[in-house]
């Protein structure tokens, strides 16, 4: 098998499986937990909000609105 036809099947398995990866990561709890710290942590470092209940409020808004997609 050449290269080329190699690069081709893989590309093609992973068009097949996009979806079913997206769900999986979406739905791990580790993803979860990661990406609500990176949002706690932007807010903490981008955003002045002083109360920490706002802090947190924020963080989980930001969270809500991040989407994970093939595409």
């Amino acid at each position: 098998m050449t290269d080329a036809l190699r690069n081709k099947s893989l590309q093609l398995l992973a068009q097949g499986f996009k979806y079913e990866f997206a769900d999986k990561v979406i739905s791990d709890e580790r993803f979860i937990e990661l990406v609500q710290e990176l949002a706690s942590q932007f807010v903490e470092e981008n955003i002045p909000v002083v109360n920490e209940d706002d802090q947190l409020d924020l963080a989980f808004i930001l969270l809500e609105t991040l989407k994970v997609s093939s595409y």
